[in-house]
């Protein structure tokens, strides 16, 4: 790595299946700027492994022996060790009870694995730059999960202390687009993007990105159970 170049992300396999791990090394590894720094084969060996690797991102398997990815998710996410490690949950199943359990261990996204390897590989990309990820059946699942679920903080959130921009912004992260996506809709840099979600994070009350496109919907910036279907930017409706 020659002065001023970035180093790669550094990618951890966590899978039983040895060959789809073998798979998954080539495919990543033949991408500048990502490299596969360990494998795993249990929640187990995956702690150890994360604590000797430090990786960036860790593409976590649900179903395997010893311990499963679920609580090694859990273990991962709230060792001090390993703050900067993020975790894709890579699963055969998009089973709700696996999505929202991933969620609630602190996993970044929730990715299938009969994605296409460009998806895989912007997912992981994605997943560095602390975008949460979702399916896009996945993520319109979720959002009708949250949006039944009753309490007080089911209520349709005041878009009253927005500005019309950042209510763009809004829309379009609950129509599951990246920062960069958003930037190219909004004809405005990555950089502002940012400074918008840092916004809306601290506006809406919002924990992390998912709880922005949760937002999102219980505004009614998206339509329910059509993932990517947004109002146009300039054309939300107000507080009402």
């Amino acid at each position: 790595m020659t002065a001023g170049e970035e180093a790669p992300v550094r990618v951890l396999l966590v899978d039983d299946q040895p060959l789809l791990r073998h798979s998954l090394a080539l495919i990543i590894d033949n991408e500048v700027d990502l490299a596969v720094v360990g494998q795993a084969g249990d929640g187990a060996e995956a702690e150890v492994c994360a604590r000797e690797t430090r990786p960036d991102v860790i593409l976590m398997d649900v179903r395997m022996p010893r311990v499963d990815g679920l609580e090694a998710t859990r273990r991962i996410c709230a060792d001090p060790a390993l703050t900067g490690a993020r975790v894709l949950v890579l699963s055969m199943f998009e089973l709700d009870e696996y999505v929202h359990e991933a969620l609630r261990a602190g996993a970044s996204g929730f990715l299938l694995k009969d994605a296409h390897p460009e998806q895989l590989l912007e997912a992981i990309r994605r997943t560095h730059r602390g975008e949460s990820l979702f399916a896009p059946s996945i993520l319109t699942r979720l959002v009708d999960h949250f949006r039944s679920v009753p309490g007080p903080h089911r209520e349709r959130p005041s878009l009253r202390g927005l500005t019309v921009r950042e209510v763009d912004v809004l829309a379009l992260v609950g129509g599951g687009l990246s920062n960069d996506e958003i930037a190219a809709a909004l004809v405005i840099s990555v950089k502002t993007v940012k400074t918008h979600l840092t916004h809306l994070l601290a506006k809406l009350r919002a924990r992390d990105r998912a709880q922005l496109v949760i937002a999102a919907y219980d505004a009614e910036l998206v339509t329910p159970r059509i993932a990517g279907s947004f109002v146009q930017p300039g054309h939300w409706r107000g507080d009402r």
